[in-house]
């Protein structure tokens, strides 16, 4: 199979880090042909989209992770699966790709309708009961109200990624109007205020969920000095269980990731609480991977030739 990965350049790949990275090597130790898409490459014509690509070969080697070869057009026709991997922020470029992108019929992980429907942070808070106490503001008068009322909260913007942007916020911080200020551009775009899990302290679980399923889970703990958990921002890595509220948080969104064509999700916990469904570019499967001696990459190439296949299958 064919398996084209539209990602951010190959030379900030992180040969020990990225999952993106991981997914091709998976795909290529099945022997699937692996292509870099990037960003400019995407067109769309009379008779569909246009995939300018690069055929690269990932290797187990971190000095020289890819052997480049040639690089050409490919049509639907000659796709069999396209992941979407590049980092947000979901801007006006990330969006005009799911626009592109709609128009394969071959399957996208994840699908660009999903990823339209789903901002990874305001998203989840359909499910209430789910979630620590949550608004979403550009009003100084609710901000004042909302710290008031629980004393301590995380401020953050609604499309940040990797720690970027994210306070702690304490009632009578002489910082917070500026933090405010800051983070709304004097009022002008509106953020997250969530209410402080002290369960933070030790550390935030990121699950990966395949198709609704829990496929693995990290605790992100942060570094000294730094409240975020986030590995961007310095956190380390640490085995962690998936537990009973872990799975009824999972089985909650499980129908709605599906409906909406989202395969592989990444959602971030903290304690008893859903903070964020992660549907753009989710990370740390390398993390689990060397944690609990797995290679949890192969289980998603499994479902993704199953998806291929079942899309190849003429119905009845």
């Amino acid at each position: 199979m064919r398996f084209v990965f539209l990602m951010d350049p190959l030379d900030g790949v992180l040969y020990h880090k990225d999952t993106s990275f991981i997914f091709m090597l998976g795909a290529a130790d099945r022997g699937h042909e692996t292509w870099y898409l990037p960003a400019d490459g995407l067109s769309l014509g009379q008779t569909g989209p246009i995939l300018r690509c690069t055929r690269v070969t990932p290797q187990r080697n971190p000095e020289a992770p890819f052997e480049i070869h040639e690089t050409r057009d490919l049509t639907d026709q000659e796709i069999d699966a396209v992941f979407i991997r590049t980092d947000p922020p979901f801007d006006a470029r990330y969006l005009m790709h799911t626009w592109i992108l709609d128009q394969l019929s071959a399957p996208v992980i994840n699908s660009p309708a999903g990823i339209r429907s789903v901002n990874e942070k305001v998203w989840a808070l359909q499910f209430p009961q789910l979630q620590p106490p949550t608004v979403v503001t550009a009003r100084a008068d609710l901000f004042r109200a909302f710290l008031a009322e629980h004393g301590r909260i995380i401020a953050k913007p609604t499309d940040g990624f990797g720690g970027a942007g994210v306070f702690r916020v304490s009632e009578g911080d002489s910082n917070a109007g500026v933090i405010f200020e800051t983070l709304t551009a004097n009022g002008t775009r509106e953020i997250i205020l969530q209410g402080y899990v002290p369960a933070a302290e030790i550390g935030d679980k990121r699950i990966l969920l395949l198709n609704g399923e829990p496929l693995g889970a990290v605790l992100r703990v942060h570094g000294e000095g730094d409240h975020r958990n986030n590995f961007f921002a310095g956190g380390s890595a640490h085995a962690t269980e998936i537990t009973a509220r872990d799975r009824e948080i999972c089985e909650t969104l499980a129908p709605h990731l599906r409906e909406l064509g989202l395969h592989f999700v990444g959602i971030d916990v903290i304690g008893d609480c859903l903070i964020e469904v992660n549907v753009t570019s989710p990370t740390c499967l390398q993390e689990m991977n060397r944690l609990y001696g797995q290679q949890l990459q192969d289980q998603v190439i499994d479902y993704v030739e199953s998806l291929v296949t079942s899309r190849r299958s003429p119905p009845g």
